[in-house]
């Protein structure tokens, strides 16, 4: 259903069914009255920057004055809020987009609520991209925040985390969900971190590590095992040995560990936190 609609007889069941699910404000107007007009601007505005939160049914009361005189609609324009049916909230004449606003925001869902059950949406679907990861990515860390931390958004953060194999970032969000949260989603999430963990855990890494130990000074071997861990998405281990030698030296081997450092930052991409981090850490070596 679109969240901006004419109300009328063939669709007002419609609408009386969209209401148990989800808010419905109706705004009862007359074209040859301006504050009606007004007014109706005022709720599309205010519903096309919500779209979503809610569906705005517009009863034209010269053409449908049958469903106004359902409704007892005295004066013109009449605003009501519907809830399961029921109207619940309202008011008669103008007022102002902040006005409104207020009145909403009393009955509407926060809008990280909204945001979560678009990214269920997007992941129950028969297939999901890297594009519908990435924007799922987005709505989950906006509703995260949003939400105070919320555990449901967390886990569901971290699952997404794993997908993309982020490994350290969804180990992260798994370690601050407290003991009531952690119910048979997060024990599938840890399972799924465990064995992505060990997966990650190479051979070859193992060895590189044992040879870098014996040889610390050794920078081809430093490089060699930046290189595997960033192949195992261990992003984070990669850039802090890459990073410990750049502390010292930036143009360590001939300037390599510098260009593999920018590199896996490439990689990692503009909007990724863990990114963000070591190049600020770069830029304050560089300037």
């Amino acid at each position: 259903m679109d969240n901006i609609l004419d109300l009328t007889k063939e669709n007002i069941q419609q609408v009386v069914d969209a209401s148990m699910q989800q808010l419905v404000v109706m705004v009862f107007w007359a074209q040859p009255q301006p504050q009606s007009v007004a007014m109706v601007q005022t709720l599309e505005q205010i519903a096309t920057q919500n779209a979503g939160r809610f569906v705005l049914a517009k009863v034209n009361c010269e053409t449908e004055l049958e469903i106004a005189n359902y409704f007892r609609i005295q004066a013109l324009p009449t605003t009501l809020v519907l809830d399961k049916g029921q109207p619940i909230d309202g008011f008669a004449g103008q007022q102002d987009a902040a006005q409104v606003n207020a009145m909403l925001e009393k009955h509407l869902p926060p809008l990280w609520k909204l945001q979560l059950e678009q990214a269920k949406a997007v992941l129950g679907l028969s297939q999901v991209s890297d594009e519908d990861l990435a924007t799922v990515t987005v709505l989950l860390k906006d509703a995260h925040a949003s939400s105070n931390q919320n555990a449901e958004v967390t886990l569901m953060l971290a699952d997404v985390y794993l997908m993309q194999a982020e490994l350290a970032l969804a180990q992260s969000l798994l370690e601050t969900i407290g003991l009531a949260d952690q119910d048979s989603y997060y024990q599938s999430l840890k399972a799924k971190l465990t064995l992505a963990l060990d997966a990650a855990d190479t051979p070859e890494i193992r060895a590189l590590q044992q040879q870098l130990a014996n040889e610390p000074q050794n920078l081809v071997l430093l490089l060699e095992l930046s290189k595997a861990l960033h192949a195992a998405h261990r992003e984070e281990e990669a850039l802090e040995h890459l990073y410990a030698v750049l502390l010292k030296d930036l143009t360590a081997e001939n300037g390599k560990v510098k260009q593999l450092f920018m590199e896996i930052l490439t990689a990692i991409g503009q909007g990724n936190a863990l990114a963000n981090q070591y190049r600020r850490k770069l830029y304050s070596l560089l300037y």
